[in-house]
């Protein structure tokens, strides 16, 4: 089962969040404060993202974040999957393929014209995921300036 998170989640996003960032599924650990940063603006708002728990046998297994921005090249409102993490005792049941129904569903009814993420090229099962689901490859390469402390 897929829900928007909700305050009573904190515990359980924290304790994935770190589990998240500490695996391969990405390059380098975060500050434990971005943690909880995290949680903090889903629950403040949803005009930049929203945050989603994955449920199995009433457990909470996993958890999936969305971002919202404008793209002139996508021609609209676009929504980035930013996070996506399932324990793995829990992968391959059908909660990502399932998340990503939410998503996209949420995504439609919003006006959002496409939904953008990444993924480790090492990480081929959530690769071999996305293609099922349609998604494809872009041609280039992203660039980042980091702008804090």
């Amino acid at each position: 089962m897929i829900r928007k998170i909700s305050q009573s989640d904190r515990a359980d996003f924290i304790r994935l969040s770190k589990q998240f960032y500490s695996s391969p599924a990405v390059l380098f650990n975060v500050p434990e404060s971005y943690h909880e940063r995290a949680f903090d603006e889903l629950m403040r708002s949803d005009v930049y993202a929203d945050g989603y728990i994955l449920e199995s046998g009433g457990k909470t297994v996993g958890y999936g974040l969305t971002a919202k921005t404008y793209s002139r090249e996508a021609g609209g409102k676009v929504l980035w999957l930013e996070e996506l993490f399932v324990l793995p005792q829990y992968r391959s049941a059908g909660l990502g393929k399932e998340f990503f129904q939410v998503v996209e569903t949420e995504a439609r009814r919003g006006n959002f014209v496409r939904i953008r993420l990444e993924v480790e090229e090492e990480n081929v099962r959530a690769r071999a995921l996305y293609e099922r689901l349609g998604y494809r490859p872009l041609e280039y390469d992203q660039m980042v300036k980091d702008l804090k402390d």
